[in-house]
């Protein structure tokens, strides 16, 4: 059970680290539910959808689910995911983000 644990850490520090890396801004906690902040409701969805096409699926919340102008992408990461998954879905982010002009 313990290495599931690291494991779990592991996963949620590396996608924290390269989020953050690529330009996104994360509510800081914890726990491994990622809140990656994009402001803006129809971007957040915007951008959901077109990481499902590179195969990531993420979820958007925006009012009343959160605060107005507080719209967000939730992840949920798990000891099960693999660096590769993780690496490519930080690759989509970025990649997407930029499209979107989310990040540069």
């Amino acid at each position: 059970m313990g290495d599931l644990r690291a494991t779990l850490r592991a996963n949620t520090a590396r996608m924290r680290t390269g989020l953050e890396k690529a330009g996104f801004t994360l509510k800081p906690g914890p726990t491994p539910i990622l809140p990656v902040m994009i402001g803006d409701a129809a971007l957040a969805a915007k951008l959901a959808d077109r990481l499902l096409g590179h195969g990531v699926y993420v979820i958007s919340f925006s009012f009343p689910v959160v605060p107005q102008g507080q719209a967000r992408i939730r992840l949920q990461i798990s000891a099960a995911h693999t660096v590769e998954q993780i690496d490519h879905a930080i690759e989509a982010f970025t990649s997407v983000g930029r499209e979107l002009g989310v990040v540069r």
